[in-house]
């Protein structure tokens, strides 16, 4: 088998455009499994080895959500433009505009989870399954846990980053190699970090409005306009079979996961124990052989 032929272009969504690429054939007798890469603010780049999954007949989308990589950038939007409801507008666009809302599966990863999760919800006709992927269920519950995972980084890191936090210099040098140290334990673990990934990362390094309007300078200093968000409360409208993956050593800890295996009904909870928030970078081999198993789960 090979990856079939992949499919790039765009959709409009209002005044702007979202970039989409599309491996294999919707409508071909298996549902799309549609990816939600994480940020906010971040790229599909980092997830293109999900195309894999089109060799056994599963058509795989990937976009850029508003903001960010092939879609439009909006650098002078208000703050206040970047929300929750715009990107699941976007998403809706997308499914309808691909053709795909009557048969799709969502994938969700990291922000992209919480996102999935919050569609679901909904209870869309088309959806057949649901996989979260690395993501928290609630801000409040990720920024607990990132002063655990903090007070557990090296002597004199994490006093670094709390002074330039305090400072306003998250933009220094100094800031950005302690906050690498917390990167390479809880983000991707891999030395050096994938091609795939460290595009991702540039892609936010250099374009950033979107992150830090919603986010904030770093994966473990929100004090953005998600810091209060979450979707504990929705978990439990979810009606299709949904599986959430999370990593041993995932800055999605598994306090902040939780919820989802508690909270939807029948939800399956895998975790990689050799992973952090990239199991399917740090993990290819079994992260595929669990997806299989789940979409062919569904049919």
């Amino acid at each position: 088998m090979s990856i079939a032929p992949s499919v790039k272009g765009t959709l409009a969504f209002g005044e702007h455009r979202t970039w989409y690429r599309v491996t294999g054939t919707p409508g071909s007798g298996k549902p799309a499994l549609v990816a939600l890469h994480g940020g906010p603010g971040s790229t599909h780049d980092y997830l293109v080895g999900l195309a894999v999954l089109s060799e056994a007949g599963w058509p795989v989308v990937h976009y850029d959500q508003l903001g960010n990589g092939g879609s439009t950038h909006l650098p002078g939007a208000d703050v206040g433009f970047w929300t929750p409801r715009l990107f699941l507008d976007e998403l809706d666009n997308l499914l309808r505009g691909l053709g795909v809302d009557d048969d799709y599966v969502l994938f969700g990863q990291s922000w992209g989870g919480l996102l999935a999760a919050a569609h679901a919800s909904a209870r869309p006709e088309g959806l057949r399954g649901l996989v979260v992927a690395n993501a928290p269920a609630s801000y409040p519950l990720w920024l607990s846990e990132m002063r655990v995972l903090r007070d557990r980084l090296p002597p004199g890191v994490d006093d670094t980053l709390r002074r330039h936090e305090a400072a306003g210099t998250t933009d220094s040098k100094e800031y950005f190699d302690a906050m690498m140290v917390f990167y390479n334990r809880h983000v991707c673990t891999l030395q050096p970090w994938p091609r795939e990934f460290l595009a991702t990362f540039m892609e936010i390094y250099n374009n950033p409005a979107v992150y830090y309007a919603m986010n904030g300078p770093s994966e473990f200093h929100v004090i953005g306009s998600l810091r209060d968000w979450g979707v504990v409360d929705l978990l439990p409208d979810i009606e299709v079979p949904t599986l959430v993956i999370s990593g041993r050593h995932d800055e999605a800890t598994p306090a902040t996961v939780r919820p989802y295996a508690d909270l939807i009904p029948g939800a399956r909870w895998e975790i990689f124990e050799n992973s952090s928030h990239t199991p399917h970078l740090e993990e290819p081999e079994r992260f595929t052989a669990v997806m299989t198993e789940f979409l062919k789960s569904l049919e």
